[in-house]
């Protein structure tokens, strides 16, 4: 039987509840509005890699959009942020290219989700623009994040 290590499984769980919480924080835009749960996503994929972003993002992608009462997008925003967070989280010399394909997998996803929910062609293209700056604000501030926790030596 495979052992359960706890104490990872613990520190997870933890960042995906401060990521729904960040989620909770809005910033107007004029298409609507940003929230900072990329943020979360993109400072776990940095501090503890590709595995743990993938769950990270996954959770709570899922769980936000359950909680604002969003649940048509639930299994979407699993999909496009988990892999935000996998990808994120590659290291080394794949690092750019990981960034390139979270960033183009999380908008992409949004776009055919919008499509898939019957949205049609002109919402998806609408909300290209807050998920691209979304996910670059997350990500910088994830990234900000990282360094400091780095530097803390945490």
């Amino acid at each position: 039987m495979k052992k359960t290590n706890v104490r990872q499984l613990s520190l997870w769980a933890i960042l995906t509840a401060l990521s729904v919480v960040l989620a909770y924080i809005h910033i107007p835009t004029p298409t609507g509005f940003l929230t900072l749960l990329d943020a979360g996503i993109y400072f776990t994929a940095f501090y503890l890699g590709a595995k743990a972003g993938a769950v990270v993002g996954g959770l709570s992608g899922f769980l936000i959009d359950m909680l604002l009462g969003y649940p048509q997008y639930m299994i979407h925003s699993l999909i496009a942020h988990g892999s935000q967070g996998f990808f994120g989280g590659w290291r080394g010399k794949k690092r750019v290219l990981g960034l390139i394909l979270a960033s183009l997998f999380m908008v992409g996803w949004y776009f055919l989700a919008a499509i898939l929910l019957g949205y049609g062609v002109g919402a998806a293209w609408a909300g290209i623009f807050g998920n691209i700056l979304q996910n670059f604000f997350g990500m910088g501030l994830g990234y900000l994040l990282y360094k400091a926790i780095v530097k803390l030596n945490l």
